[in-house]
């Protein structure tokens, strides 16, 4: 946020007195130790919610109820239901909520898709999307190891995968076919998927979400259209595939990926603010990604494909 001329930290909140002390100390901004303390605070027109994911629901209708612009970090809630409650408060109220995915921010992912959009391959008829990493990295908490208050590895960080899939594809998808389970780790969420997806219009696509012990990271894409294929992987290397052969395409990269990203997806959600417009990554999809993986989770309970439940209009 310090590299962005039209915002500026004012306020900030944790449930731990000592730690939003240091990061208030080093950042600005007031400290909260209790929510709802900063949404009566009159300097605080937008809120960043970046808690535990069972906390989404009431702290994002609140913030919707008191007048502010909401920023809601993925997944928009653990159910779909929460979701559904978070679009109805979101629809009559005066502020924006935009829904944080901010892997299609980084460079790379803004390339492909300028790509895409430029139809140079065509039509998006298939694609994959994959995301392998350690699970049990330095910032894990307990309560992403639980199926009812984090989700686990795809409802944590596969979703990114997912969501990198249908937004260079386009359109929602229909049906899941997935196979879930927990084989790494002691916990009852997931810690590895596969999911079969098939779009409403019929095109298919798979994603991997997998929370390995030990490895290394894959965060490989590749989209087949009518005319071409792409293929994005983790180091940031675009290439394109047409008539047998494969071609580098320029592919910009930043000194540091992750800050370049979230600056990017900032001003995404401040530009819907000032211009009016609906923001970029809406509650209708929010929800939808949600809806997905409740699907894949069916699914591999049932052992069968599973329609994806549609929000009501």
């Amino acid at each position: 946020m310090a590299g962005l001329d039209n915002a500026r930290l004012v306020a900030a909140c944790r449930n731990d007195a000592v730690g939003i002390g240091r990061f208030t100390a080093e950042h600005g901004g007031r400290a909260y130790t209790d929510w709802r303390a900063l949404l009566d605070d009159p300097s605080v027109d937008a809120v960043v919610i970046a808690t535990p994911h069972d906390l989404h629901r009431d702290i994002a209708i609140a913030c919707l109820a008191a007048g502010k612009h909401v920023l809601l970090e993925k997944p928009m809630a653990i159910t779909i239901e929460d979701c559904d409650a978070i679009a109805e408060a979101a629809a009559i109220a005066p502020g924006a909520l935009m829904i944080g995915h901010v892997p299609r921010y980084f460079a790379p992912m803004q390339s492909a898709g300028e790509v895409i959009a430029s139809g140079r391959i065509g039509r998006p008829i298939a694609g994959t999307s994959a995301f392998i990493k350690l699970w049990m990295e330095g910032n894990r908490q307990p309560w992403h190891l639980s199926s009812s208050s984090g989700g686990g590895m795809l409802m944590t960080a596969g979703i990114h995968a997912l969501d990198r899939l249908l937004h260079l594809m386009g359109g929602p998808v229909g049906s899941v076919g997935a196979l879930m389970g927990t084989a790494f780790h002691s916990q009852d969420a997931d810690d590895i998927a596969f999911l079969n997806l098939r779009f409403a219009d019929g095109r298919l696509g798979q994603v991997t979400s997998l929370g390995y012990a030990d490895g290394a990271v894959t965060a490989a894409l590749q989209i087949v259209g009518e005319h071409g294929t792409l293929v994005l992987d983790l180091n940031g290397r675009l290439q394109i595939g047409q008539n047998g052969v494969w071609q580098d395409l320029p592919c910009p990269l930043d000194e540091d990926p992750m800050v370049a990203a979230v600056r990017r997806q900032w001003q995404a959600f401040l530009g819907a603010i000032t211009e009016g417009r609906p923001p970029p990554i809406d509650a209708r999809y929010g929800r939808h990604l949600v809806a997905i993986i409740a699907a894949a989770r069916q699914s591999s309970r049932d052992r069968k494909e599973i329609l994806v439940e549609t929000a009501s209009q």
